[in-house]
């Protein structure tokens, strides 16, 4: 402190600092002070928390970014030799492994890192991190940087006193906004099984609990409905009254908090309503973290607001069973609504969707002693040889085997099932599946068992009381509508002469004069579909791309440092893209042509003194030199990229760029030419062949509704792709695009016109060719 300049700055620092009140702050004037002392440095400063065992950048300066987040003190590389020495340390930049300073990014190198504790009464609050660029910090500047750290030691104290006071303020006001946030989140949303799980975790959030445990009233006993956090105890578990905390409480009806031998600290609170007990919500922390007084009457308001949530959830869970009665009777209608088999499976294993929150349903029935699926809901086409099916048939051959309904759910790696052999088969099942519960029940009555019916969730709580109750009825509807389904399909020919009937039948009763229009109104639309011709066309979905690309690739190893574009840039042939480092190109180029220089210099004097050997030998080198100097110059000439074509930069984020170092030959932006455009028409299979290069094309872009672009077909693409369970080819019709207002990308329709054809041929060709292909597969050799 006896030099005059030392005292000054001190001084000033201590002013700086008492200007603020934040410790962040105070960190960032203490670096910038400490940054005027090293020249030619950058400086970190960070607090500590010995606690947590962590490190937290509070202000950088100098060109340095340092991590944001908490740096653990395994993690912290040299900053961990400051929490242990607690001393002026200094590291030499070749000592340090790259992990050693991984919690900060610098862009160059640098000679030394050097750190200055902050400590207050032998207490360490944080550390100053000195990053030398040039040469390393002296002793004399470190220990003036010691002085100032004492200095800002007490300031950064107070800093974080005044911010816990104020925290601790906060907190209060922040407690009863949640509460009301709370009471708002509770009542915002009617369905049960989601208001379980947000009652849960806003009390956690709430309350800072390690776990919580929401118990519900069932019958005489609570019964443990949701969970958030671990505490030992499981779903389903249950308590009587008297057993326990939660069953004190249930009993009771008074809120408690305990603290555990353990060491664990338990609050639990009665949810109730209109006083009728309708659960018990259960508050634990940790070994460390008791609760107190002020938690429990948190805890206590947020169980009133909770009780008045659910009992609204279970008014409307009333009503919905109702609703589901009243759905009920209509999907029982819809089943037994016919006696056509193959509607009747249909109807059984898709209309229960309507009361049952299942994802996939299917059914097997039995023939000749085998079980078979034979519809899904979902499928209309069902492919009995894919492996899907194949796995749901033989875990319904199973069922059936078994003879009892079969409920197996998975929770975790839990499988509810008793067997091992039974559990292994399910595992197998669920692990391919993507499910991860299977019911399912056998289908018969007093003549003998019809098949299996199945239901099946990827959620492991898709079916309560309600819905089990739901498939038992529906169960035997559809028993009793298989049953007459299958007694009617066995009345001979019945699927063949049955709709012939009916449609004679209904014929036959119209009478003479309009069964004669009739006829004559068939004869005449026969003949319009043969003889008057209509132009087709051929549609498709249509898409915009560009008529041509071009990738501009680095010329040699360098580093992009100028950008001159960006996305969406017009750009015209010779344009700069971008400029890449040309330090090392412009040092090689002086150096060959100071080689240059001096060996021209040397001819001139060699000829002066009329030494032609001389001479000549120096105007050899002279022209290997320039030689050189011209390869150079071509070489410096490629660190500016260009653009050999008009059009536009269609790479995002070009400016980002910047900085990043690339090899020969790796791509840096693409452009793309928008004076023309070629748009794809996607064409299916069995129309390519009526396509040809030349036909005429209209265009109608979903970007320009109110604008029809023509064109002509360039060429067919000669293979095609297959998307879903179709075979497209496509049509690439060119369009000029001068105002460049097509952007590759853009999607549409497009028809492309194929000539006139019969009116019956524009309008049957597609159900004639699949009859044709049908009866070909039937009868073809």
């Amino acid at each position: 402190m006896s030099d005059p300049v030392v005292s000054l700055r001190l001084i000033r620092l201590s002013g700086l600092l008492l200007k603020h009140l934040e410790s962040v702050s105070r960190a960032r004037v203490l670096a910038a002070e400490v940054e005027a002392l090293f020249v030619g440095s950058a400086v970190v400063v960070y607090t500590v928390d010995e606690s947590a065992r962590t490190w937290q950048a509070r202000a950088a300066v100098g060109g340095i970014t340092a991590s944001r987040g908490a740096i653990a003190y395994e993690e912290a590389g040299s900053l961990s030799a400051v929490a242990e020495e607690r001393a002026v340390l200094q590291f030499a930049a070749t000592d340090l492994a790259r992990e050693e300073f991984a919690h900060f990014d610098v862009r160059q190198s640098f000679s030394a890192l050097s750190y200055v504790p902050i400590l207050l009464n032998d207490r360490l609050l944080g550390c100053v991190e000195i990053v030398s660029f040039g040469e390393a910090a002296t002793e004399e500047a470190l220990d003036e940087a010691s002085e100032m750290a004492d200095f800002a030691a007490i300031a950064l104290d107070a800093a974080q006193r005044y911010e816990a006071e104020r925290g601790a303020g906060l907190g209060s006001v922040l407690r009863l906004t949640q509460l009301y946030d709370i009471e708002r989140i509770f009542n915002a949303t009617l369905e049960m099984r989601e208001l379980l799980p947000i009652i849960c975790s806003k009390v956690q959030d709430l309350l800072g609990a390690n776990a919580v445990n929401l118990w519900m009233v069932d019958q005489n006993d609570l019964v443990l409905m949701e969970q958030v956090g671990e505490d030992g105890a499981a779903l389903g578990e249950r308590r009587a009254d008297g057993e326990g905390i939660v069953g004190g409480v249930g009993e009771t009806g008074e809120e408690v908090l305990v603290q555990e031998e353990d060491g664990r600290s338990v609050m639990a609170a009665p949810l109730l309503h209109a006083e009728a007990l309708t659960g018990v919500l259960e508050v634990v922390r940790a070994v460390g973290r008791e609760f107190g007084e002020d938690d429990l009457f948190t805890l206590t308001q947020v169980a009133g607001s909770a009780a008045q949530a659910l009992h609204n959830s279970s008014l409307l869970q009333a009503e919905r069973k109702i609703e589901v009665l009243r759905t009920l009777v209509g999907v029982g209608q819809e089943i037994t609504s016919t006696l056509n088999l193959p509607r009747v499976l249909e109807a059984i294993v898709n209309q229960p969707q309507l009361v049952i929150p299942y994802e996939r349903a299917a059914i097997a029935l039995e023939q000749k002693g085998r079980i078979s699926v034979q519809a899904i809901s979902g499928v209309t086409k069902l492919d009995r040889s894919t492996s899907e099916v194949q796995a749901l048939n033989g875990l319904l051959s199973w069922v059936g085997g078994v003879g009892t309904e079969v409920y197996v759910t998975q929770r975790g790696d839990e499988i509810s099932d008793a067997r091992p052999e039974t559990r292994e088969k399910f595992r197998r099942y669920f692990e391919t599946s993507g499910m991860r519960s299977f019911y399912a029940l056998p289908l018969g009555d007093d003549e003998g068992r019809l098949g299996i019916l199945s239901f099946e969730s990827s959620d492991a709580e898709f079916l309560g009381v309600l819905h089990l109750e739901i498939i038992k009825i529906l169960s035997s509807q559809a028993t009793l509508a298989l049953r007459n389904a299958s007694l009617y399909k066995e009345v001979p020919f019945i699927g063949i002469l049955e709709p012939l009937i009916e449609k004679r039948r209904r014929f036959m009763a119209i009478e003479r004069r309009r069964r004669g229009l009739l006829l004559g109104s068939v004869a005449l639309v026969a003949l319009a579909l043969v003889l008057v011709p209509l132009p087709m066309r051929v549609s498709g979905q249509a898409q915009v791309s560009p008529s041509l690309t071009e990738y501009v690739h680095a010329e040699e190893d360098s580093v992009v440092q100028h950008a001159f574009v960006r996305e969406g840039d017009h750009v015209e042939p010779g344009t700069p893209l971008f400029q890449m480092a040309d330090w090392g190109q412009r040092a090689t180029l002086a150096g060959a042509q100071a080689k240059y220089e001096t060996a021209m210099s040397r001819m001139n004097r060699a000829l002066t003194d009329n030494d032609a050997t001389a001479a000549g030998q120096h105007q050899l080198e002279a022209e290997y030199a320039r030689g050189e100097v011209a390869r150079l110059n071509d070489r410096l000439k490629r660190t500016m990229l260009r653009s050999e074509i008009a059009g536009v930069v269609a790479t995002p984020h070009v400016e980002d760029l910047v900085g990043k170092k690339l090899s020969n030959g790796d791509p840096v932006v693409e452009l793309m030419s928008t004076q023309s455009v070629v748009v794809n028409v996607a064409v299916p299979e069995q129309d390519v062949a009526l396509v040809r290069p030349g036909a005429q094309t209209v265009v109608k872009l979903e970007s320009f509704p109110a604008a029809t672009f023509r064109g002509r077909v360039d060429t067919v693409s000669p293979s095609g792709i297959t998307v879903g369970d179709k075979h497209l080819f496509f049509a690439r019709v060119a369009l000029p695009n001068e105002d460049g207002r097509l952007r590759p990308g853009m999607q549409g329709t497009g028809k492309v016109r194929v000539g006139l054809r019969p009116l019956g041929y524009v309008l049957f060709r597609d159900p004639a060719l699949w009859v044709w292909s049908t009866l070909w597969n039937w009868f073809a050799w």
